[in-house]
């Protein structure tokens, strides 16, 4: 169901409050260069900060400048089951077309609690579900058996792997069959998971180069694999550079760099220091980003 180059997209904000105007624009640009997805109010928005008002906003903002075009996989996950729960029927009864569902974080449930967790929000909210397992955040790693029991609730549709293991994405892969979409929430893994017989990407560096990550999956798609190379291979140094500090801080200020987004963020993340911007606009101008 959800496949391709998937963009988790950035919360623009402007004087402390979300910047409408210019998430429209984001969504525009992401479109025009053949983005193949949208997700809202992920790690890379900011959603943690975000108010409930504010998160609900940014969803049908979303939903409302992509007009189907592609579809929207809204961020709906939290530490409490309640609020993942209100959240995600926001978002289905907005028209989003999939819920993104970050594990349980901070208080560490155990797999049978991260199962309990996905059963009580998939048999209440009729919407496409996708996991998205970050042990790095969350503290707890949803396991490869764990999400092959999960896959067989018919609306839970793929996972979000960001687990930074080749071999858990293998394992999902083949416990979990073709019709489970795995999806890579780290950039680097796009072309490596593809092979394996992965879905896609969820990816941060699509916010800035949007058609070269497009075109990696394309051209992996039909078979040709010297531009899929060529295209991972171009993309690394970037991608290296967007995570030189703590996503969403190099993102936000690689966009408003290229005069996307004011670069302002919310605490407790803030500017990067002069060092690693220095570093980031110098990867930028060597990508032709930047002159």
């Amino acid at each position: 169901m959800f496949k391709g180059a998937i963009v988790a997209i950035v919360t623009p904000f402007r004087d402390g409050k979300v910047d409408e105007e210019a998430l429209r624009e984001l969504i525009e640009f992401q479109i025009a260069n053949g983005t193949d997805g949208i997700v809202p109010c992920g790690t890379t928005g900011e959603s943690a900060t975000l108010t409930h008002e504010e998160h609900d906003r940014v969803i049908e903002i979303t939903i409302n400048a992509v007009k189907k075009r592609v579809p929207v996989i809204a961020g709906t996950g939290s530490n409490s089951t309640a609020e993942a729960l209100r959240l995600t029927k926001h978002a289905y009864e907005a028209g989003a077309d999939g819920a993104l569902i970050v594990c349980p974080y901070y208080n560490r449930p155990t797999q049978e609690g991260l199962y309990q967790h996905y059963k009580m929000i998939a048999e209440n909210v009729p919407i496409p579900i996708v996991p998205y397992n970050i042990p790095s955040r969350t503290g707890v790693n949803l396991l490869p058996e764990m999400v092959a029991k999960l896959s067989k609730i018919k609306n839970i549709v793929g996972i979000k792997e960001a687990s930074g293991s080749i071999k858990q994405m293998s394992d999902i892969i083949s416990l979990c069959g073709d019709d489970f979409a795995v999806l890579s929430g780290d950039d680097i893994f796009t072309l490596p998971l593809l092979a394996m017989g992965g879905a896609g990407i969820i990816s941060v560096v699509s916010n800035v180069v949007p058609a070269d990550m497009a075109g990696l999956v394309d051209a992996y798609a039909a078979n040709d694999l010297v531009k899929a190379r060529a295209l991972h291979h171009k993309m690394s140094p970037l991608i290296d550079a967007l995570f030189i500090e703590v996503n969403p801080t190099p993102v936000k200020a690689a966009l408003s760099l290229m005069g996307k987004i004011k670069y302002e963020y919310r605490l407790p993340l803030c500017k990067m220091s002069d060092g690693n911007l220095d570093k980031l606009k110098k990867v930028m101008t060597g990508y032709g980003l930047l002159k």
